[in-house]
C-alpha cells in the first residue's frame, strides 16, 4: 500500500489547492463585478495556508482582485515564504 504523505500525494494536493484557489480568486472577483455576495476574505487566506499560495497570487494579479488590500499583497506572500521555508526543513531534517 502505498504511504499516504508520498511525494507523489503531496505534489497532486499542491496541483489542486492551489488550482481551486485561483478558481476561487476569480469567482470572488466575478462576483464583485455583478455585485453578489461575496467569498470572505478569511477564507481566501485559509485556502492560501493550506497550501493554495501560489494560486491565491496568480489569481490575484491576473484577475486584479484584492491588490490594493496589504493583507493580501504581504499575506500570500508571507504564506508562501513559510511553506518554502517548512518545506526545506523537513527536506534537512
Amino acid at each position: 500500500m502505498q504511504e499516504l504523505f508520498s511525494i507523489k500525494n503531496i505534489i497532486i494536493y499542491l496541483v489542486i489547492i492551489n488550482i481551486f484557489t485561483f478558481f476561487i480568486m476569480w469567482l470572488d472577483k466575478r462576483k464583485a463585478k455583478k455585485g453578489k455576495w461575496r467569498i470572505p476574505e478569511n477564507t481566501l487566506l485559509f485556502f492560501a495556508v493550506i497550501g493554495g499560495s501560489i494560486g491565491g497570487i496568480a489569481g490575484m494579479y491576473i484577475f486584479r482582485h484584492k491588490t490594493q488590500k496589504a493583507k493580501f499583497v504581504i499575506g500570500f506572500p508571507v504564506v508562501l515564504i513559510c511553506q518554502i521555508l517548512i518545506i526545506i526543513l523537513q527536506i534537512w531534517k
